[in-house]
C-alpha cells in the first residue's frame, strides 16, 4: 500500500519538474493554472492513497501495545501462582521481573515512530534496490590497438525505431560509409533519421550483432540504469575498420567521439570546469592546472569564444548558472564547441553545431571547425546548407533512407534533385554569388574586431536571510489555518487552548479523545495499578491470590484500552496529516509559480533545490502532525499525568526530585531544540547542493556518457556526500553531549529517588504504595520527558519546513497597478497586430554588473515583420524577455497600443502574446493537450476544434508527420517519447502551439533554427502571410537573414561604447541596409554571398 502511495507522490513530483524546468514557456503559455491543476489531480491521487492507509496505521501498532500490556497482567498472575505454589520462595525475585518487564514496556513505547519510518524505508527500498540491481550494460570490449578510431564507419542496411515509438521506423534500410579523415555531412527534412544516427553511433541505443530480428538495447536516456529495450524488427549492424561497435570498449570508444549537440547543455560550473570536462576519458584527464588552461583557453580561442570570455568579470572563472541560464544561446553553442575541440577526437560529430550562432560568429568558428576536422572522421548535420559546402561527402536523407550522395557541386548538377532543391529553397534575394572582394573582405576584419562585450558579474547573495520564527508561530499558524479539519485533530490540545471543541460532532470527539487520552492517561494508571500489585505482597493466603488476579485482570482491562485507542490514534492522526500535508503541498506549488522569472534565476532557487523543498518540505509538516507527532503529545500527557500523581500520593517525594532534576532536563533540552534547529537549517542548504547536483547530472545523462564522465560524476557526488557528512559529524558532537545530559538526568532523579524515598520510608513516613506510586510516576515521566526531546530533530525539521512554506507565500510577482484587461487593449479591432514601442528603455538583469542596454528606443508598426539581428549575446533576445515581461526595465517604458504594459493584466497581457524560443518545451501529455496548453482562463482549456488545430500544424509543417503516427494527435509525449522526436519536430509543434493562439504578437527566437530548409521556407510563407494579412505583429531574431528578407524592418544589434550595453547599429528593410554597406552588409557577405547589386 506505501508503495501505491510512493508512485503517486512520484507522479505528483514528475509534473513538479517538467514545470519547474521549463518556467519561462509555462509563464509565456500562461499555463499556471492548467499545470497547477495537473500537479493537484497528482496529488489527490496521493492523498486518495494515503487516507486509505489510515486503518492500516490504527492497525500497526494496536496489537503490539495490546502484547505488551497483557504480557504483564499476565505475568504478575503467573507470578502470583508460582509463588503460592512456593516456585517463586523471594517476593523480591517477583519484583525484579515485574521493574525489568515494567522498563521493557517503557522502551517499547518509543518503538512506535521508528517502527512506521523503518516500514516506510522498506517501501522505498524497493524501488532503490531495483535501480542498484538493474542489468548493467557490458562496458568490456576491445580497443587499441585491436581497432583503430581512425578507421571508415559503416552502417549496413540499417532499420531502426525507438522503443516508445516500435511501430515507426526512423531508419529504414540506411547504408553508408563514413570515410576516415574525411568530413561527411547529412541534410535533410526534420525527422529524416540525421539524429538518430548519432544516438546509434554514440550507443545511445544499440544494435545487437547476429541475427538481424534481434533489436536495439535502449538506455532510454540511460538514466532508467540502461534497461534493455528490445524490438524485434530492428536490424543491421555499425563497424569501424571492420568491427561491430558493440564489440569495443564503451568508455573508449565514446572517449574517441567529439559530440556538439543542437541543444548543447552546460553544467553549473565555471566556464574553465565546463571545458575540462571534455578532457573526461583522454590521456590528459590527470595533467596538472596549468596544462589544462592552456589547452582551455586554445580551444576557446578556437571556437571564437574566448573574446566574449575575457570580458566577463571574473573570465574563465564565471559561473554560468544553472544550464548555461546566464549565457546566450550563441555563447552556450561556443563552449560546447570549445569542449568538443579539446578532446582532439578522432571523430567529431556536429549536430547543427552552429545553429545558434550569429552570422560573424559562425563563419569564423565554421572556419575554426574546417581547420579542427582536417585528418578527423567528422560527420556534420545542418540544415544551413552553406555551412557544408567544403564538405567531402554529403548524404541527403529523406524518411530514414540516403536518396542521394556525392559533393555539393554533383548533387547540385542533379537537375530536380533533393539537394538541390534545398539549396535552391536557402537562397538568399541576390542576383548572384560570388566571391567576397579584397576590399570588402577588409571590412569585415574591421567588422571583426568589434565584439560583444556584454558582461555579467555573478549574483551575490545579497539577500536578507529571513529570521527563522519558532515551532508555535509557525507549525502552528499552519495548523490554526487547517481548523477546518481539527475534527480529526487533537482535541485534548485544543481542550487546553479553551477553544474549537463546541466545533466538533460529539461522535467524533469522543472517539478522539479517547483516542489520545488513553495512551497518556495508560502511564499514571499503570503506575497507581503496580503499586497496588505491589502492596498485595503484604496479604496471604486466599486474599493474595484473589487481589493479585483482580488487579492482573486490570491490567488486561488497560491493554484493551489502549489497543483501542493506539487503533483510533493511528486512523485520525493518518487522516488529519494528509489532509494538512495536501492543502499545503497544493499552496506550495502554486505559491512557487507565483514567482517572478528574476526569482528562478537566483542561485538558491535552482531547479534542484525547489525539487528538494518540495519533496521534503510538506513531508517534514505531515509527519509532526501525523501519527509521528501523536507520541510527542502522549508524552505530554504521560509527564503531566505522572506528575499530578505523583503529588497526589508523595508531594515530598515528588518536589525534591521534580525540582532537582526538572531544571536540568529543561535547560538541556532547550539548548538541545536550538542547536538541532540551527543544524537541521544548516543540513538542509548543505545536501540541496548534492541534491541540485545529483538532478543536473541526471537531467543532462547523454552529455554526460558523451563526454565520459560517468566516474568523475559519482566521484565528485560521493566526495560532495562525505564532506557534508564530515562537517555535520563535526557539528553534532556538542548536540551529541547536551543529548546524553538531557537523557542522564533521567537515572539521576531514580537514584535521588530511591535515596530520599528509602530515608522517608525508613521514617515511616511513607508506606510502600505511595513510594511505588510516585517511583513508577517518576520513571514513567522521566521516561516520557526523553521520548519528547527524542522528537527534537522531528519538530526542528518540521519547524524549518514550515518556515520555508511560510515564506513562500512573500510572492515577488509583478502586481499590477491597473488591472486592465490585455485583450479590450490589446486587441481593439479582431485579428489585427499592435504597435509596440521602446522609449528611453534601460535595463541589466538582477545577476549582472553592466547594463544590457541604455536609452534603447524603438518602434514596430502593428501588424509589421521586424527582425533584430546582431552577434550573439547583444540583447536580442532580452527584448523578448521584456515584451513577455519576465523582467522590467529599470527606466523608461514600453508602449504597446500606446499603453504601458505594467498597467496591462499580466495575464490577460500574455495571452495576446506568443513565444516560440530557441529551445522548444513540451510536456508530458498528448500532442493534443500540448497543443492547447495555456488556452482558456481558470484552468479550463478554451475550446479549440480540430479544425484549428490542423490548420495550425499545417501552417507549421507538422500535421502530416502527427497523422503518420499511430495515435495521431492523441500520441502520448512522455519523456521517452520528446527523446526520440527530432529538434526540429519539437520545434514545428511549439510553433504550431503559438500560431493556434491568434496571437496579437508572435514573439520568435531563433524559430525556424532547427528546421530544414523545406519547412522552414513553408513556415516562412506562413508568417508572411499573416503579415500581409496584418493577422499579427511579428518579432523574429534570427541568424538566417533568408528568413528575415521581407521583414518590414530589419533592426541590427550591436556593441554600444564600452560599459554602456548594446544599440541600434542600423535599421531599414533588406535592401536599404545592403545599400548602406554597414553591419548587415558585412553579415550577409560572412553568408557567402554578395549581392551584385547592393544599391
Amino acid at each position: 500500500m506505501l508503495q501505491v502511495v510512493d508512485k503517486a507522490n512520484e507522479k505528483a513530483s514528475s509534473v513538479a519538474a517538467e514545470v519547474l524546468a521549463s518556467i519561462r514557456t509555462v509563464v509565456s503559455l500562461g499555463a499556471e493554472q492548467t499545470l497547477t491543476q495537473k500537479y493537484f489531480d497528482a496529488v489527490d491521487d496521493a492523498k486518495k492513497h494515503g487516507l486509505a492507509l489510515s486503518i492500516h496505521y490504527g492497525i500497526q501498532l494496536s496489537p503490539v501495545f495490546f502484547a505488551i500490556y497483557a504480557s504483564f497482567g499476565l505475568a504478575f498472575w503467573f507470578g502470583i501462582k508460582l509463588f503460592l505454589d512456593g516456585d517463586i520462595d523471594d517476593v523480591g525475585t517477583m519484583i525484579t521481573v515485574f521493574f525489568s518487564i515494567l522498563i521493557v514496556i517503557t522502551i517499547f513505547g518509543t518503538l512506535g515512530p521508528p517502527l512506521i519510518t523503518i516500514a516506510k524505508a522498506i517501501s522505498c527500498s524497493s524501488e532503490y534496490f531495483s535501480t542498484i540491481y538493474a542489468p548493467r550494460i557490458n562496458y568490456e570490449g576491445i580497443s587499441e590497438p585491436e581497432v583503430s578510431p581512425h578507421d571508415d564507419i559503416e552502417f549496413n542496411d540499417v532499420i531502426f525505431s525507438y522503443p516508445t515509438r516500435a511501430d515507426v521506423q526512423v531508419l529504414k534500410g540506411f547504408s553508408a560509409r563514413f570515410q576516415k579523415g574525411k568530413t561527411t555531412a547529412l541534410v535533410g527534412p526534420s525527422g529524416s533519421g540525421k539524429s538518430t544516427i548519432v544516438a546509434l553511433l554514440e550507443r545511445w541505443y544499440e544494435l545487437k550483432k547476429g541475427d538481424n530480428n534481434v533489436g536495439p538495447r535502449s538506455p532510454s536516456e540511460e538514466s532508467s540504469m540502461h534497461a534493455h529495450q528490445l524490438t524485434a524488427q530492428n536490424r543491421g549492424s555499425i563497424s569501424i575498420g571492420g568491427h561491430d561497435i558493440t564489440d569495443l570498449r564503451l568508455r573508449w570508444w565514446r572517449s574517441q567521439i567529439g559530440l556538439v549537440q543542437q541543444e548543447p547543455f552546460l553544467f553549473n560550473d565555471t566556464i574553465f570546469n565546463n571545458i575540462c570536462f571534455g578532457l573526461n576519458g583522454t590521456q590528459w584527464e590527470g595533467e596538472d592546472e596549468a596544462f589544462k588552461k592552456e589547452r582551455v583557453v586554445k580551444a576557446c580561442q578556437e571556437a571564437f569564444a574566448d573574446e566574449f570570455i575575457t570580458r566577463l568579470p571574473h573570465g574563465y572563472q564565471t559561473k554560468v548558472g544553472e544550464s548555461g541560464i546566464k549565457l546566450s544561446g550563441g555563447q552556450r553553442q561556443r563552449l560546447a564547441i570549445a569542449r568538443s575541440i579539446i578532446r582532439q577526437p578522432a571523430i567529431l560529430i556536429l549536430d547543427e553545431a552552429t545553429s545558434s550562432i550569429d552570422v560573424r560568429g559562425e563563419r569564423i568558428v565554421q572556419k575554426a571547425l574546417e581547420e579542427v576536422s582536417k585528418n578527423r572522421t567528422t560527420i556534420v548535420i545542418a540544415h544551413r546548407l552553406s555551412t557544408i559546402r567544403k564538405a567531402d561527402h554529403i548524404i541527403v536523407m529523406h524518411e530514414g533512407k540516403n536518396m542521394e550522395e556525392g559533393t555539393h557541386n554533383y548533387l547540385l548538377s542533379i537537375r530536380d534533385g533533393i539537394y538541390a532543391g534545398l539549396v535552391h529553397a536557402q537562397q538568399l534575394d541576390a542576383e548572384s554569388a560570388a566571391t567576397t572582394l579584397t576590399d570588402e573582405m577588409a571590412s569585415l576584419q574591421d567588422l571583426d574586431r568589434q565584439h560583444t562585450t556584454t558582461s555579467f558579474k555573478e549574483q551575490e547573495d545579497t539577500t536578507k536571510v529571513s529570521k527563522q520564527i519558532g515551532f508555535f508561530m509557525s507549525v502552528g499558524r499552519l495548523l490554526y489555518e487547517q481548523r477546518a479539519h481539527w475534527k480529526l485533530c487533537v482535541p485534548v490540545v485544543l481542550a487546553a487552548m479553551g477553544a474549537g471543541c463546541k466545533l466538533i460532532p460529539t461522535e467524533v470527539l469522543s472517539s478522539v479523545m479517547l483516542a489520545y487520552m488513553a495512551p497518556p492517561a495508560s502511564f499514571p494508571l499503570q503506575s497507581w495499578i503496580f503499586a497496588q500489585l505491589i502492596q498485595i505482597f503484604t496479604l496471604t493466603g486466599e486474599r493474595l491470590k484473589s487481589r493479585g488476579d483482580f488487579w492482573a485482570l486490570m491490567f488486561f482491562v488497560l491493554s484493551l484500552g489502549i489497543a483501542i485507542s493506539y487503533l483510533c490514534l493511528g486512523y485520525f492522526s493518518n487522516k488529519f496529516s494528509v489532509y494538512v500535508s495536501t492543502e499545503y503541498r497544493r499552496q506550495y506549488f502554486q505559491n512557487l509559480l507565483q514567482n517572478p522569472i528574476s526569482w528562478f534565476d537566483k542561485e538558491d532557487n535552482a531547479f534542484g533545490s525547489l525539487m528538494a523543498r518540495l519533496a521534503t518540505d510538506c513531508k517534514f509538516l505531515a509527519e509532526l502532525i501525523g501519527f509521528n507527532g501523536a507520541f510527542p503529545l502522549i508524552a505530554i500527557f504521560n509527564m503531566i499525568g505522572c506528575t499530578a500523581v505523583s503529588f497526589y500520593f508523595g508531594w515530598k517525594l515528588t518536589l525534591v526530585v521534580f525540582f532537582s532534576a526538572l531544571p536540568v532536563i529543561i535547560v538541556a533540552s532547550f539548548i538541545r531544540l536550538k542547536l538541532e534547529r540551527e543544524f537541521e537549517e544548516w543540513n538542509a542548504k548543505v545536501f540541496s547542493q548534492s541534491s541540485q547536483f545529483a538532478t543536473e547530472a541526471v537531467g543532462a545523462f547523454r552529455t554526460v556518457i558523451s563526454l565520459t564522465m560517468e566516474e568523475s560524476i559519482l566521484r565528485t557526488y560521493s566526495e560532495l556526500l562525505k564532506l557534508q557528512i564530515r562537517d555535520a559529524l563535526r557539528k553534532s558532537a556538542y548536540a551529541c553531549l547536551v543529548f546524553a545530559l538531557s537523557d542522564s538526568v533521567e537515572l539521576c532523579a531514580m537514584a535521588l529517588t530511591y535515596w530520599y524515598g528509602g530515608q522517608l520510608l525508613s521514617t515511616h513516613e511513607y508506606n510502600p504504595q505511595q513510594f511505588f506510586v510516585v517511583y513508577v510516576a517518576i520513571v514513567q515521566g522521566a521516561q516520557g520527558a526523553g521520548q519528547f526531546f527524542g522528537f527534537a530533530p522531528n519538530i526542528v525539521a518540521a519547524t524549518s519546513a514550515a518556515n520555508r512554506i511560510l515564506k513562500s507565500r512573500e510572492t515577488h510577482d509583478q502586481k499590477d497597478t491597473a488591472l486592465r484587461g490585455g485583450d479590450e487593449l490589446l486587441q481593439p479591432e479582431k485579428k489585427a497586430g499592435v504597435k509596440v514601442e521602446f522609449r528611453d528603455v534601460a535595463f541589466r538583469y538582477p545577476t549582472r554588473d553592466a547594463p544590457i542596454y541604455q536609452n534603447l528606443n524603438l518602434s514596430i508598426g502593428s501588424g509589421q515583420f521586424v527582425a533584430f539581428v546582431g552577434p550573439s549575446g547583444c540583447g536580442k533576445t532580452t527584448v523578448i524577455s521584456l515584451l513577455e515581461r519576465f523582467h522590467n526595465p529599470v527606466t523608461g517604458t514600453i508602449m504597446l497600443n500606446d499603453h504601458n504594459i505594467q498597467d496591462i493584466e499580466i495575464r490577460s497581457y500574455r495571452r495576446a502574446l506568443s513565444l516560440v524560443a530557441q529551445e522548444p518545451k513540451l510536456f508530458d501529455g498528448t500532442i493534443r493537450e500540448n497543443l492547447i496548453l495555456g488556452l482558456g482562463t481558470g484552468g479550463q482549456p478554451e475550446p479549440v476544434t480540430d479544425e484549428q488545430i490542423f490548420e495550425a500544424c499545417i501552417s507549421a509543417d507538422i500535421h502530416d508527420f502527427i497523422v503518420s503516427l499511430p495515435e495521431g494527435y492523441a500520441t502520448v509525449l512522455g519523456i521517452n517519447t520528446q527523446s526520440s522526436l527530432s529538434g526540429g519536430q519539437k520545434q514545428r509543434l511549439c510553433l504550431a502551439r503559438a500560431l493556434l493562439r491568434s496571437p496579437s504578437l508572435l514573439l520568435l527566437d531563433e524559430a525556424t533554427s532547427s528546421l530544414d530548409s523545406q519547412s522552414e521556407k513553408l513556415v516562412q510563407q506562413t508568417i508572411e502571410k499573416l503579415v500581409s494579412e496584418r493577422c499579427m505583429t511579428v518579432i523574429a531574431v534570427a541568424h538566417r537573414l533568408a528568413t528575415i528578407q521581407k521583414a518590414d524592418i530589419i533592426i541590427v544589434f550591436g556593441e554600444s561604447e564600452a560599459g554602456r550595453g548594446s544599440r541600434i547599429l542600423e535599421q531599414g528593410t533588406h535592401r536599404e541596409l545592403l545599400g548602406r554597406r554597414g553591419a548587415y552588409w558585412a553579415m550577409f557577405c560572412g553568408n557567402g554571398f554578395l549581392p551584385a547589386n547592393p544599391m
